[in-house]
Protein backbone atom coordinates (compact mmCIF):
# COMPACT_ATOMS: atom_id res chain seq x y z
CA UNK A 1 0.00 0.00 0.00
CA UNK A 2 1.26 3.47 -0.87
CA UNK A 3 2.14 5.79 2.00
CA UNK A 4 -0.63 8.41 2.49
CA UNK A 5 2.10 11.08 2.48
CA UNK A 6 3.21 10.13 -1.03
CA UNK A 7 2.07 12.96 -3.37
CA UNK A 8 1.74 10.96 -6.62
CA UNK A 9 0.34 7.62 -7.68
CA UNK A 10 3.00 7.34 -10.42
CA UNK A 11 5.52 10.14 -9.95
CA UNK A 12 7.66 9.38 -13.01
CA UNK A 13 4.65 9.45 -15.33
CA UNK A 14 2.72 12.31 -13.75
CA UNK A 15 5.65 14.74 -13.55
CA UNK A 16 7.45 14.00 -16.83
CA UNK A 17 8.28 16.81 -19.26
CA UNK A 18 5.88 17.89 -22.01
CA UNK A 19 8.37 16.52 -24.55
CA UNK A 20 8.23 13.13 -22.84
CA UNK A 21 4.44 13.24 -22.79
CA UNK A 22 4.38 13.90 -26.54
CA UNK A 23 6.88 11.14 -27.26
CA UNK A 24 4.83 8.67 -25.23
CA UNK A 25 1.58 9.66 -26.93
CA UNK A 26 3.11 9.37 -30.39
CA UNK A 27 4.43 5.88 -29.66
CA UNK A 28 1.04 4.77 -28.31
CA UNK A 29 -0.86 6.42 -31.17
CA UNK A 30 1.16 4.70 -33.89
CA UNK A 31 0.62 1.30 -32.30
CA UNK A 32 -3.08 1.96 -31.62
CA UNK A 33 -3.88 3.10 -35.16
CA UNK A 34 -2.25 -0.03 -36.56
CA UNK A 35 -4.36 -2.16 -34.21
CA UNK A 36 -7.54 -0.36 -35.32
CA UNK A 37 -6.69 -0.67 -39.01
CA UNK A 38 -5.82 -4.36 -38.94
CA UNK A 39 -8.56 -5.57 -36.56
CA UNK A 40 -11.60 -3.30 -37.05
CA UNK A 41 -13.49 -3.63 -40.36
CA UNK A 42 -14.93 -0.14 -39.90
CA UNK A 43 -11.60 1.60 -39.40
CA UNK A 44 -9.93 -0.23 -42.28
CA UNK A 45 -12.71 0.90 -44.64
CA UNK A 46 -12.82 4.40 -43.15
CA UNK A 47 -9.06 4.97 -43.39
CA UNK A 48 -8.90 3.53 -46.91
CA UNK A 49 -11.78 5.78 -48.04
CA UNK A 50 -9.98 8.82 -46.62
CA UNK A 51 -6.68 7.80 -48.26
CA UNK A 52 -4.81 7.50 -44.97
CA UNK A 53 -2.85 4.69 -43.32
CA UNK A 54 -1.38 4.41 -39.81
CA UNK A 55 2.13 4.29 -41.24
CA UNK A 56 1.87 7.95 -42.33
CA UNK A 57 1.84 9.09 -38.70
CA UNK A 58 5.18 10.71 -37.88
CA UNK A 59 3.95 13.38 -35.46
CA UNK A 60 0.91 13.97 -33.27
CA UNK A 61 -0.34 16.56 -35.77
CA UNK A 62 -0.77 13.78 -38.33
CA UNK A 63 -3.89 12.63 -36.49
CA UNK A 64 -5.66 15.55 -38.18
CA UNK A 65 -5.46 13.67 -41.49
CA UNK A 66 -7.76 10.94 -40.18
CA UNK A 67 -11.59 11.09 -40.38
CA UNK A 68 -13.88 11.93 -37.47
CA UNK A 69 -16.49 9.73 -35.83
CA UNK A 70 -19.32 10.77 -33.52
CA UNK A 71 -22.16 9.30 -31.48
CA UNK A 72 -24.23 8.72 -34.61
CA UNK A 73 -21.40 6.63 -36.05
CA UNK A 74 -21.45 4.37 -33.01
CA UNK A 75 -25.21 3.91 -33.15
CA UNK A 76 -25.30 3.30 -36.90
CA UNK A 77 -22.51 0.72 -36.85
CA UNK A 78 -23.96 -1.04 -33.82
CA UNK A 79 -27.30 -1.39 -35.65
CA UNK A 80 -25.57 -2.46 -38.87
CA UNK A 81 -23.39 -5.10 -37.19
CA UNK A 82 -25.07 -6.10 -33.90
CA UNK A 83 -24.53 -6.33 -31.06
CA UNK A 84 -21.36 -4.21 -30.70
CA UNK A 85 -20.73 -2.79 -34.19
CA UNK A 86 -17.71 -3.15 -36.45
CA UNK A 87 -15.56 -0.54 -34.69
CA UNK A 88 -14.77 -3.39 -32.30
CA UNK A 89 -11.25 -4.69 -32.87
CA UNK A 90 -11.12 -7.85 -30.74
CA UNK A 91 -13.03 -11.16 -30.76
CA UNK A 92 -16.08 -11.21 -28.49
CA UNK A 93 -14.40 -13.82 -26.29
CA UNK A 94 -11.87 -11.13 -25.27
CA UNK A 95 -14.60 -8.72 -24.09
CA UNK A 96 -15.19 -9.03 -20.35
CA UNK A 97 -17.30 -5.92 -19.57
CA UNK A 98 -19.59 -3.44 -21.30
CA UNK A 99 -21.10 -0.19 -20.17
CA UNK A 100 -23.90 1.45 -22.12
CA UNK A 101 -25.13 4.98 -22.66
CA UNK A 102 -28.53 5.96 -21.33
CA UNK A 103 -29.95 6.22 -24.82
CA UNK A 104 -31.43 9.65 -24.03
CA UNK A 105 -30.42 10.90 -27.48
CA UNK A 106 -31.03 7.69 -29.41
CA UNK A 107 -30.27 3.97 -29.33
CA UNK A 108 -28.17 3.03 -26.25
CA UNK A 109 -24.60 2.30 -27.33
CA UNK A 110 -22.40 -0.30 -25.72
CA UNK A 111 -18.80 0.44 -24.70
CA UNK A 112 -16.82 -2.82 -24.55
CA UNK A 113 -13.64 -3.52 -22.54
CA UNK A 114 -11.06 -6.30 -22.59
CA UNK A 115 -9.60 -7.39 -19.27
CA UNK A 116 -6.55 -5.21 -19.90
CA UNK A 117 -8.73 -2.26 -20.93
CA UNK A 118 -10.65 -2.60 -17.68
CA UNK A 119 -7.52 -2.88 -15.53
CA UNK A 120 -5.98 0.18 -17.24
CA UNK A 121 -9.16 2.14 -16.58
CA UNK A 122 -9.35 1.26 -12.89
CA UNK A 123 -5.66 2.04 -12.36
CA UNK A 124 -6.27 5.49 -13.81
CA UNK A 125 -9.27 5.99 -11.51
CA UNK A 126 -7.02 5.20 -8.54
CA UNK A 127 -4.48 7.71 -9.84
CA UNK A 128 -7.20 10.33 -10.24
CA UNK A 129 -8.63 9.75 -6.76
CA UNK A 130 -5.13 9.95 -5.28
CA UNK A 131 -4.49 13.31 -6.99
CA UNK A 132 -7.70 14.63 -5.41
CA UNK A 133 -6.54 13.67 -1.93
CA UNK A 134 -8.42 10.40 -1.37
CA UNK A 135 -6.33 8.11 0.85
CA UNK A 136 -6.51 4.57 2.29
CA UNK A 137 -7.91 5.87 5.59
CA UNK A 138 -10.96 7.40 3.86
CA UNK A 139 -14.49 6.00 3.84
CA UNK A 140 -15.85 6.55 0.35
CA UNK A 141 -19.49 6.28 -0.79
CA UNK A 142 -19.94 5.88 -4.54
CA UNK A 143 -23.27 7.58 -5.17
CA UNK A 144 -23.51 7.09 -8.93
CA UNK A 145 -25.76 4.82 -10.96
CA UNK A 146 -24.45 1.26 -11.34
CA UNK A 147 -26.99 0.19 -14.00
CA UNK A 148 -24.77 -0.09 -17.10
CA UNK A 149 -23.40 3.40 -16.34
CA UNK A 150 -19.68 3.76 -17.02
CA UNK A 151 -19.27 5.73 -13.79
CA UNK A 152 -20.28 2.71 -11.71
CA UNK A 153 -17.03 0.69 -11.78
CA UNK A 154 -14.97 3.79 -10.92
CA UNK A 155 -15.54 2.81 -7.29
CA UNK A 156 -12.96 0.06 -7.88
CA UNK A 157 -10.33 2.78 -8.25
CA UNK A 158 -11.06 3.90 -4.69
CA UNK A 159 -10.79 0.31 -3.53
CA UNK A 160 -7.51 -0.14 -5.40
CA UNK A 161 -5.88 2.73 -3.50
CA UNK A 162 -7.12 1.20 -0.25
CA UNK A 163 -10.13 3.33 0.74
CA UNK A 164 -13.09 1.68 2.46
CA UNK A 165 -15.62 1.78 -0.37
CA UNK A 166 -19.41 1.70 -0.11
CA UNK A 167 -21.25 0.88 -3.36
CA UNK A 168 -24.23 3.09 -2.52
CA UNK A 169 -25.52 3.75 -6.03
CA UNK A 170 -28.64 5.81 -6.61
CA UNK A 171 -30.50 4.98 -3.41
CA UNK A 172 -33.17 7.41 -2.14
CA UNK A 173 -31.71 10.56 -0.60
CA UNK A 174 -32.91 9.70 2.90
CA UNK A 175 -31.23 6.30 2.68
CA UNK A 176 -27.99 7.81 1.39
CA UNK A 177 -27.94 10.38 4.18
CA UNK A 178 -28.43 7.55 6.68
CA UNK A 179 -25.45 5.72 5.15
CA UNK A 180 -23.30 8.84 5.29
CA UNK A 181 -24.25 9.33 8.93
CA UNK A 182 -24.00 5.71 10.09
CA UNK A 183 -20.56 5.06 8.59
CA UNK A 184 -19.26 8.64 8.92
CA UNK A 185 -18.34 8.67 5.25
CA UNK A 186 -15.53 11.11 4.39
CA UNK A 187 -15.90 11.27 0.58
CA UNK A 188 -18.69 10.86 -1.99
CA UNK A 189 -19.09 11.11 -5.76
CA UNK A 190 -22.25 12.37 -7.44
CA UNK A 191 -23.42 15.12 -9.83
CA UNK A 192 -23.23 18.83 -8.89
CA UNK A 193 -27.03 19.14 -8.97
CA UNK A 194 -27.48 16.16 -6.70
CA UNK A 195 -24.77 17.31 -4.29
CA UNK A 196 -26.74 20.53 -3.88
CA UNK A 197 -30.08 18.71 -3.62
CA UNK A 198 -28.71 16.23 -1.09
CA UNK A 199 -27.33 19.02 1.08
CA UNK A 200 -30.64 20.88 1.00
CA UNK A 201 -32.49 17.66 1.85
CA UNK A 202 -30.19 17.02 4.80
CA UNK A 203 -30.82 20.48 6.22
CA UNK A 204 -34.60 20.05 5.84
CA UNK A 205 -34.29 16.81 7.82
CA UNK A 206 -32.50 18.63 10.62
CA UNK A 207 -29.05 17.22 9.81
CA UNK A 208 -26.09 19.52 10.48
CA UNK A 209 -23.79 18.79 7.54
CA UNK A 210 -20.67 19.78 9.45
CA UNK A 211 -21.45 18.29 12.88
CA UNK A 212 -23.54 15.23 12.09
CA UNK A 213 -21.66 14.11 8.97
CA UNK A 214 -17.95 13.70 8.15
CA UNK A 215 -17.97 14.37 4.39
CA UNK A 216 -14.85 16.36 3.55
CA UNK A 217 -14.45 15.61 -0.17
CA UNK A 218 -17.12 15.61 -2.87
CA UNK A 219 -16.25 14.44 -6.37
CA UNK A 220 -18.72 15.63 -9.02
CA UNK A 221 -19.21 14.86 -12.71
CA UNK A 222 -21.86 14.71 -15.42
CA UNK A 223 -22.60 18.44 -15.60
CA UNK A 224 -20.53 21.61 -16.17
CA UNK A 225 -21.20 22.87 -12.62
CA UNK A 226 -18.10 21.43 -11.00
CA UNK A 227 -15.86 23.62 -13.14
CA UNK A 228 -17.93 26.75 -12.53
CA UNK A 229 -16.23 28.41 -9.53
CA UNK A 230 -19.46 29.96 -8.28
CA UNK A 231 -21.28 26.60 -8.29
CA UNK A 232 -18.37 24.75 -6.71
CA UNK A 233 -18.02 27.36 -3.98
CA UNK A 234 -21.73 27.28 -3.16
CA UNK A 235 -21.63 23.49 -2.76
CA UNK A 236 -18.46 23.75 -0.65
CA UNK A 237 -20.06 26.40 1.58
CA UNK A 238 -23.20 24.27 1.96
CA UNK A 239 -21.34 21.11 2.96
CA UNK A 240 -18.16 22.48 4.52
CA UNK A 241 -16.34 20.11 2.14
CA UNK A 242 -13.93 20.42 -0.77
CA UNK A 243 -15.43 19.81 -4.24
CA UNK A 244 -13.45 18.30 -7.15
CA UNK A 245 -14.73 18.21 -10.71
CA UNK A 246 -14.28 15.08 -12.85
CA UNK A 247 -14.97 14.52 -16.53
CA UNK A 248 -15.73 11.25 -18.29
CA UNK A 249 -17.90 9.76 -21.01
CA UNK A 250 -19.47 6.37 -21.54
CA UNK A 251 -17.83 5.88 -24.92
CA UNK A 252 -14.30 5.70 -23.47
CA UNK A 253 -14.23 5.22 -19.68
CA UNK A 254 -15.31 6.75 -16.38
CA UNK A 255 -13.25 9.72 -15.26
CA UNK A 256 -10.86 10.76 -18.04
CA UNK A 257 -9.82 14.01 -16.35
CA UNK A 258 -10.15 15.49 -12.89
CA UNK A 259 -9.04 18.09 -10.41
CA UNK A 260 -6.01 17.66 -8.19
CA UNK A 261 -5.96 19.34 -4.77
CA UNK A 262 -4.97 22.65 -6.36
CA UNK A 263 -8.33 22.65 -8.22
CA UNK A 264 -6.84 24.65 -11.08
CA UNK A 265 -8.37 22.76 -13.99
CA UNK A 266 -8.81 19.04 -14.70
CA UNK A 267 -5.69 16.95 -15.36
CA UNK A 268 -6.11 14.77 -18.43
CA UNK A 269 -5.33 11.04 -18.76
CA UNK A 270 -2.82 11.75 -21.51
CA UNK A 271 -1.30 8.27 -21.47
CA UNK A 272 -4.74 6.88 -22.36
CA UNK A 273 -6.33 9.52 -24.59
CA UNK A 274 -5.10 12.02 -27.18
CA UNK A 275 -6.92 15.34 -26.82
CA UNK A 276 -7.82 17.81 -29.55
CA UNK A 277 -9.81 21.01 -28.97
CA UNK A 278 -11.16 22.22 -32.32
CA UNK A 279 -13.29 25.06 -33.60
CA UNK A 280 -16.68 23.42 -34.30
CA UNK A 281 -17.02 25.07 -37.72
CA UNK A 282 -13.47 25.10 -39.11
CA UNK A 283 -12.08 22.00 -37.33
CA UNK A 284 -8.92 23.99 -36.70
CA UNK A 285 -7.24 23.76 -33.27
CA UNK A 286 -8.16 26.59 -30.91
CA UNK A 287 -5.49 28.42 -28.94
CA UNK A 288 -4.97 27.74 -25.26
CA UNK A 289 -7.76 29.31 -23.24
CA UNK A 290 -10.13 29.43 -26.23
CA UNK A 291 -13.33 27.41 -26.35
CA UNK A 292 -13.69 24.54 -28.79
CA UNK A 293 -15.16 21.08 -29.25
CA UNK A 294 -13.39 18.25 -27.46
CA UNK A 295 -12.24 15.52 -29.87
CA UNK A 296 -10.73 12.37 -28.38
CA UNK A 297 -8.63 9.47 -29.63
CA UNK A 298 -7.98 6.46 -27.43
CA UNK A 299 -4.37 5.32 -27.12
CA UNK A 300 -4.73 1.95 -25.37
CA UNK A 301 -8.34 0.74 -25.42
CA UNK A 302 -8.16 -2.27 -27.72
CA UNK A 303 -11.75 -3.58 -27.52
CA UNK A 304 -13.16 -0.61 -29.40
CA UNK A 305 -10.66 2.06 -30.49
CA UNK A 306 -12.12 5.54 -30.68
CA UNK A 307 -10.31 7.53 -33.37
CA UNK A 308 -11.12 11.27 -33.46
CA UNK A 309 -14.40 10.99 -31.57
CA UNK A 310 -16.33 14.28 -31.57
CA UNK A 311 -17.77 14.51 -28.07
CA UNK A 312 -19.97 17.57 -28.60
CA UNK A 313 -18.55 19.00 -25.36
CA UNK A 314 -17.27 22.57 -25.40
CA UNK A 315 -14.09 22.98 -23.37
CA UNK A 316 -10.99 25.11 -22.93
CA UNK A 317 -7.52 23.91 -21.92
CA UNK A 318 -4.03 24.86 -20.77
CA UNK A 319 -0.62 23.20 -20.81
CA UNK A 320 0.82 25.61 -18.23
CA UNK A 321 2.51 23.96 -15.21
CA UNK A 322 0.26 23.13 -12.26
CA UNK A 323 1.33 23.99 -8.72
CA UNK A 324 0.82 20.31 -7.79
CA UNK A 325 3.80 19.33 -9.97
CA UNK A 326 1.79 17.29 -12.46
CA UNK A 327 2.54 18.17 -16.06
CA UNK A 328 -0.46 16.82 -17.99
CA UNK A 329 -2.64 19.26 -19.90
CA UNK A 330 -5.66 20.51 -17.98
CA UNK A 331 -9.21 21.24 -19.00
CA UNK A 332 -10.01 24.72 -17.73
CA UNK A 333 -13.71 24.24 -18.03
CA UNK A 334 -16.46 22.04 -19.40
CA UNK A 335 -18.58 24.93 -20.61
CA UNK A 336 -21.47 22.94 -22.03
CA UNK A 337 -22.50 20.90 -25.03
CA UNK A 338 -23.06 21.85 -28.61
CA UNK A 339 -26.57 20.43 -28.36
CA UNK A 340 -27.24 22.52 -25.21
CA UNK A 341 -25.84 25.66 -26.77
CA UNK A 342 -28.44 28.28 -27.56
CA UNK A 343 -28.02 30.75 -30.38
CA UNK A 344 -29.93 33.87 -29.41
CA UNK A 345 -29.87 36.61 -32.04
CA UNK A 346 -26.60 35.24 -33.35
CA UNK A 347 -24.93 34.94 -29.93
CA UNK A 348 -23.88 31.59 -28.45
CA UNK A 349 -25.22 31.13 -24.93
CA UNK A 350 -24.41 28.14 -22.73
CA UNK A 351 -26.32 27.21 -19.56
CA UNK A 352 -22.98 27.29 -17.71
CA UNK A 353 -22.69 31.03 -18.43
CA UNK A 354 -26.06 31.61 -16.80
CA UNK A 355 -25.30 29.26 -13.92
CA UNK A 356 -22.25 31.25 -12.89
CA UNK A 357 -24.42 34.35 -12.47
CA UNK A 358 -27.17 32.49 -10.59
CA UNK A 359 -24.73 30.89 -8.15
CA UNK A 360 -22.81 34.11 -7.54
CA UNK A 361 -25.83 36.04 -6.25
CA UNK A 362 -26.55 34.92 -2.70
CA UNK A 363 -29.95 36.60 -2.78
CA UNK A 364 -30.90 33.73 -5.11
CA UNK A 365 -31.09 30.00 -4.35
CA UNK A 366 -28.83 29.21 -7.34
CA UNK A 367 -31.46 27.19 -9.21
CA UNK A 368 -32.36 28.38 -12.71
CA UNK A 369 -34.08 27.47 -15.96
CA UNK A 370 -33.78 28.88 -19.49
CA UNK A 371 -36.84 29.13 -21.72
CA UNK A 372 -36.41 30.05 -25.38
CA UNK A 373 -39.33 31.06 -27.58
CA UNK A 374 -39.70 32.60 -31.02
CA UNK A 375 -42.04 35.56 -31.46
CA UNK A 376 -42.47 37.32 -34.80
CA UNK A 377 -39.36 35.59 -36.13
CA UNK A 378 -37.27 36.86 -33.21
CA UNK A 379 -35.83 34.71 -30.43
CA UNK A 380 -36.81 35.55 -26.88
CA UNK A 381 -34.88 34.25 -23.85
CA UNK A 382 -36.54 34.02 -20.44
CA UNK A 383 -34.49 33.10 -17.38
CA UNK A 384 -36.29 31.79 -14.30
CA UNK A 385 -34.46 32.04 -10.99
CA UNK A 386 -35.56 31.64 -7.38
CA UNK A 387 -35.27 34.26 -4.66
CA UNK A 388 -33.59 33.15 -1.44
CA UNK A 389 -35.88 32.80 1.56
CA UNK A 390 -33.58 35.14 3.50
CA UNK A 391 -33.31 37.99 0.99
CA UNK A 392 -34.90 41.38 1.62
CA UNK A 393 -34.45 42.52 -1.99
CA UNK A 394 -37.53 43.05 -4.12
CA UNK A 395 -38.25 40.89 -7.15
CA UNK A 396 -37.71 43.91 -9.38
CA UNK A 397 -34.28 44.53 -7.86
CA UNK A 398 -33.27 40.89 -8.24
CA UNK A 399 -34.50 40.69 -11.83
CA UNK A 400 -32.82 43.92 -12.84
CA UNK A 401 -29.51 42.93 -11.30
CA UNK A 402 -29.56 39.50 -12.91
CA UNK A 403 -30.48 40.89 -16.33
CA UNK A 404 -27.64 43.40 -16.09
CA UNK A 405 -25.05 40.73 -15.25
CA UNK A 406 -26.37 38.41 -17.97
CA UNK A 407 -26.08 41.15 -20.57
CA UNK A 408 -22.54 41.98 -19.42
CA UNK A 409 -21.38 38.34 -19.55
CA UNK A 410 -23.15 37.05 -22.67
CA UNK A 411 -24.21 40.15 -24.59
CA UNK A 412 -27.80 38.82 -24.61
CA UNK A 413 -30.84 40.55 -23.16
CA UNK A 414 -33.39 38.37 -21.41
CA UNK A 415 -36.63 38.53 -19.49
CA UNK A 416 -35.87 37.51 -15.91
CA UNK A 417 -38.64 35.99 -13.80
CA UNK A 418 -38.12 35.74 -10.04
CA UNK A 419 -39.80 32.72 -8.46
CA UNK A 420 -40.38 31.75 -4.80
CA UNK A 421 -37.89 29.34 -3.19
CA UNK A 422 -38.31 25.65 -4.10
CA UNK A 423 -40.38 26.41 -7.21
CA UNK A 424 -38.02 24.88 -9.78
CA UNK A 425 -37.59 21.09 -9.80
CA UNK A 426 -34.54 19.70 -8.01
CA UNK A 427 -32.47 17.12 -9.86
CA UNK A 428 -31.54 13.74 -8.45
CA UNK A 429 -29.22 13.07 -11.39
CA UNK A 430 -28.54 15.49 -14.25
CA UNK A 431 -30.50 18.70 -14.16
CA UNK A 432 -32.49 19.76 -17.23
CA UNK A 433 -31.87 23.48 -17.50
CA UNK A 434 -33.10 24.38 -20.99
CA UNK A 435 -36.63 24.39 -22.39
CA UNK A 436 -36.46 25.30 -26.07
CA UNK A 437 -39.96 26.00 -27.37
CA UNK A 438 -38.88 27.13 -30.81
CA UNK A 439 -39.77 25.14 -33.91
CA UNK A 440 -37.54 25.03 -36.98
CA UNK A 441 -34.64 26.63 -35.07
CA UNK A 442 -32.14 25.69 -37.75
CA UNK A 443 -34.42 26.39 -40.67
Amino acid sequence: MLSPARPYWDAALETQSRADWDALKLQLLQKHLLHAYHHSPFYRASFDAAGVHPEIVRSLDDIRRFPFINKSTLRERQLAVPPFGDLVAVPERDIVYISASSGSTGVPTASPFTAQDFDDWIDYEARQFWSSGLRPEDRYAHSLNFSLFVGGPCVLGAQKLGALSIHAGTVPSERLLAILRQFQVTAIWTTPSYAWYLGETAIKEGIDLRKDLSVRRIFVAGEPGGSIPETRQRIEALWGASVYDYYGLSDIFGSCAGMCEEKDGLHWAEDHILVEVLHPDTNEPVSEGGRGELVLTTLKKTARPMIRFRTGDIVSFTSAPCACGRTSIRLQGIHGRLDDMLIIKGVNVFPSDVEAIARRDHDLTGEYRLIVERENHLDRLTVEVERSAATTATDAELAGRFAHHLKAVTGVSAVVNILPPDTLPRATHKAKRVEDRRSGVWG
